[in-house]
């Protein structure tokens, strides 16, 4: 895995890995990745990240289903940010977001507040997908 060598890893061993539906070039996400989840990401053609929270590899779609197939992945001038040129599938095509979103970047500023975009609607509710809590 000499690839991952080149990059800028923080102190966690940790780098931004930016979503990026490849078909509109919507931002459909950002995540984290550790050398595990760039090396299973490479291997498997499908995203892996490294939840924080969790403290674990994350197979994008391991409970929603909306996995994201990796098409292509690019590496910033920096050498500390990826960007993941993707196609996102899964039981509801076109979901990314845990909020049942096509993009997490559903809020925009507006009148010094943090509105959700009209053009952003819930496709799919949480609960549909995540089961009830």
């Amino acid at each position: 895995m000499a690839f991952a060598d080149a990059l800028a890893w923080d102190d966690k061993g940790l780098i931004p890995a930016i979503a990026q539906e490849a078909a509109t070039g919507d931002v459909l996400m950002v995540a984290w990745m550790n050398r595990e989840a760039l090396l299973q990401t490479a291997l498997r053609g499908e995203a892996v990240y490294y939840s924080r929270s969790r403290q674990r590899l994350w197979h994008k779609g391991e409970e929603s289903g909306h996995v994201q197939q990796v098409l292509d992945i690019r590496l910033d001038c920096d050498q500390d940010v990826l960007l993941l040129q993707v196609r996102q599938w899964g039981h509801t095509p076109g979901i990314a977001c845990h909020t049942g979103r096509h993009s997490c970047f559903y809020s925009h500023l507006q009148g010094g507040q943090w509105q959700d975009r009209p053009d952003a609607p819930v496709l799919k509710a949480p609960a549909q997908i995540y089961g009830a809590s």
